[in-house]
């Protein structure tokens, strides 16, 4: 035989054993339904609401929200500048929620108006303890901003309050990134972190943060925030407050979005006001939704908001639904609607269902060695943290993590799946061990 003839020979068999691989796969079988709200979605209640409510509403929900205070796990601060903690409070939060199989979604704030919680006096900031005691570190009071009560705001001419900022969140990133306790983090400046000080007169870089400050604060959030996503307030899409909007740079970023009076009268532009629309375009301009989570909390203007969102004829001519898909809502706070009379648990089920992402297998084939799945998002989100298929506990090659909605992903997993599909699951670290991602399927041989 020529060297010519050997060598095309092998060309052939290689090429017949390619072909002979890619004829292996064949169609294998996998029946799932989704019958529960999903890990790190939904609508939310605070912890008293959920604890009280568990019996009934506690399978509708996966989340709880709390406002949390640096003062409360601060303890001081040392010569070298090292910020010392006694976390024991916020992990016994993380604890009572996670006793109900859900997760936190935590907000820490300095300014709350007319609120009790940092000494039983109204309106205290929670600035820790160390900083207040400063000589050079004075707060400005208000006695009824926008007829919310009584209110102090932290001192941001404060050199130390703004290092202590800083500091304390790449100090809790460390600490939390891989807690599956915690879902997200919300942050921002002002009346509960909201991103304004209603009321007030606005003082930059005295009752409110300097925009350099802001600047400094949203790059050093997105180094070190890598492993807990987080979100600020849509209002800082308003320039008067923050530099967000106008810098291409923090735009860039991959921060989220929370709007704290959703679905109200004048929400939307074609409404009127419009006010909150333009600001969720400004922070993110309809793209927002793709690098970081959106949320918030149905609004309290009118007191009939959040017992009524979930109406089937909707709100102020918009359905919860259409809301939800519109901004790519992944979480929704709605306390109240529970105490009305049309969020039933099976409608609040319902109701979080329209939220975050939902995954569908379309395809499911093996070689009897691997298994490959072509997986889509028909939610109105993605998810923003990892989760991969799984067959025991061998993870597929490609994580789930940021799959858009209406796309398609192939994923393969290095296993086969057992003849049912029984063994196929999908896993993630980022949740709890008593909660599980759902996915739906509806393969069957012929």
């Amino acid at each position: 035989m020529t060297k010519r003839k050997y060598l095309w020979l092998i060309i052939i068999i290689f090429a017949c054993t390619h072909v002979g691989r890619a004829q292996s796969w064949h169609p294998a079988v996998l029946t799932r339904r989704i019958t529960h709200p999903q890990p790190m979605t939904g609508l939310v209640l605070w912890p008293a609401e959920a604890k009280a409510r568990h019996a009934t509403y506690g399978n509708a929900i996966q989340l709880e929200f709390a406002y949390c205070l640096p003062c409360k796990v601060v303890t001081g601060c040392r010569e070298d500048g090292t910020i010392e903690y006694d976390w024991s409070w916020f992990d016994r939060i993380l604890d009572d929620v996670a006793s109900r199989s859900h997760q936190l979604i935590a907000r820490f704030r300095y300014e709350y108006p007319s609120s009790r919680d940092v000494d039983g006096q109204r309106g205290t900031t929670a600035v820790p303890d160390y900083i207040k005691q400063r000589t050079d570190y004075t707060e400005t009071f208000a006695e009824n901003p926008n007829n919310d009560g009584p209110t102090w705001y932290a001192d941001w001419s404060n050199v130390e309050l703004q290092r202590f900022t800083l500091q304390f969140y790449a100090d809790f990133a460390r600490r939390y990134a891989h807690d599956a306790r915690l879902a997200f983090l919300e942050v921002g400046f002002g009346h509960w972190s909201e991103y304004h000080i209603y009321g007030t007169e606005l003082a930059l870089g005295r009752n409110f943060p300097s925009k350099d400050f802001q600047k400094q604060f949203f790059e050093h959030l997105d180094t070190v925030m890598t492993g807990i996503p987080w979100a600020v307030s849509v209002d800082a899409g308003d320039k008067r407050y923050s530099p967000v909007a106008g810098d291409s740079a923090l735009m860039a970023l991959t921060f989220g979005a929370f709007d704290d009076s959703f679905m109200h009268k004048t929400h939307e532009l074609s409404s009127g006001g419009g006010f909150n629309e333009r600001c969720w375009n400004a922070v993110g301009r309809g793209t927002r939704w793709q690098r970081g989570v959106c949320g918030g909390e149905i609004s309290y203007y009118s007191r009939n908001d959040q017992r009524s969102f979930l109406s089937p004829d909707g709100l102020y001519g918009h359905t919860w639904a259409e809301q939800a898909a519109k901004y790519h809502i992944t979480f929704m706070i709605a306390n109240d609607a529970p105490r009305g009379d049309v969020a039933t648990p099976e409608r609040f089920r319902d109701g979080s269902l329209a939220t975050g992402y939902r995954f569908v297998v379309r395809q499911c084939e093996t070689d009897g060695r691997r298994t490959r799945l072509q997986v889509a998002n028909e939610g109105v989100a993605p998810i923003y943290r990892d989760a991969w298929f799984a067959i025991g506990p061998i993870r597929s090659d490609t994580s789930l993590r940021e799959l858009l909605p209406g796309g398609e992903r192939w994923v393969e997993i290095a296993a086969a799946p057992n003849a049912d599909g029984s063994n196929v699951q999908i896993v993630s670290d980022c949740i709890l061990p008593q909660q599980a991602i759902e996915f739906e399927a509806d393969i069957g041989v012929q």
